[in-house]
């Protein structure tokens, strides 16, 4: 049975806990707020970049070729895992490296290599043994990451999949904000770019979307040569955003539960220590008691 010194350490050690998780939940509570301003700001402008490119890659002419749009085998892919630098976010991170792996074994006989863009990603592939075709550390630590460093990561697999022709696919793993309770999964194809072309039953539907003819005044080829590559970098910039805002929504509801657990605990513990100081005090009663009736 534990005595009153050892309850006491431990109420002690579970409110010096309880204080870092409620500084925890509102620093990040603090960065949740920017990083959810910023792929508000972010999710209109990439959406309708992917719509509008693909669009106008649909009304291409069939021998228009381009290394991001033209499709290849279905033997090698690269998936861009963007995780956590950091843990303490509940299964944030496991979630993604769960959806990696699943996406590995769902696609038996590929040559999948992963990209790991975060620490944890990294950290759980490595101690599996995979080898990484590379890694990125640092972007989404600091709980914001600027375009520059969005561009390094893209600017890589874009030269990965046009100049080296290493891989036929390229695929993107992340947390998609949904709210603070809530994160989704995605898993999208990056490269090559989907061309969106209207199904036969789009076609005929009342509620098709009516196509829009665009006029060209530059030639296709110069068009997709700079809009192409700009929509990539958008989509890992967007992907990130994405990433940073559902870890701080996901750290914070972590670290709110922590501190109600340390709070339950605590009382736990308190009432716990008030019945062993009040079982002492009715055996030193009794001593006395006892005591003063011998005599």
């Amino acid at each position: 049975m534990p005595n009153l010194l050892d309850i006491r350490r431990r109420i002690k050690s579970v409110k010096n806990t309880q204080q870092i998780t409620k500084a925890m939940k509102m620093v990040s509570a603090a960065k949740l707020k920017r990083a959810q301003d910023r792929v508000v700001t972010a999710r209109p402008f990439a959406n309708k970049m992917t719509e509008v490119l693909g669009g106008l890659a649909d009304r291409t002419d069939e021998n228009f070729h381009h290394p991001l749009l033209d499709p290849r085998g279905d033997e090698r892919y690269l998936v861009v895992l963007i995780t956590a630098d950091k843990g303490l976010c509940g299964a944030f991170n496991t979630n993604l490296t769960k959806a990696a792996q699943t996406f590995i074994t769902s696609n038996p006989g590929k040559q999948i290599e992963i990209l790991a863009v975060g620490r944890k990603g990294r950290d759980f592939f490595r101690r599996r043994g995979t080898t990484l075709a590379g890694e990125y550390i640092g972007l989404t630590g600091k709980g914001r990451v600027d375009f520059s460093e969005a561009l390094e990561v893209a600017r890589d697999v874009i030269k990965r999949f046009t100049e080296d022709k290493e891989i036929d696919k390229v695929f993107l793993v992340y947390n998609e904000f949904k709210s603070v309770m809530q994160q989704r999964v995605a898993i999208e194809q990056l490269m090559p770019v989907a061309r969106k072309a209207q199904s036969a039953d789009d076609a005929t539907s009342s509620e098709a979307v009516t196509l829009v003819d665009y006029i060209y005044e530059q030639p296709p080829a110069e068009i997709f040569a700079k809009l192409l590559p700009q929509q990539i970098e958008t989509q890992i910039f967007r992907a990130l955003l994405e990433s940073i805002a559902s870890e701080q929504g996901a750290r914070m509801t972590a670290m709110d539960s922590a501190s109600k657990n340390a709070r339950e605990l605590i009382d736990s513990l308190t009432l716990n220590m008030n019945r062993i100081r009040q079982a002492a005090i009715t055996n030193e009663i009794i001593e006395v008691v006892s005591g003063a009736a011998a005599l």
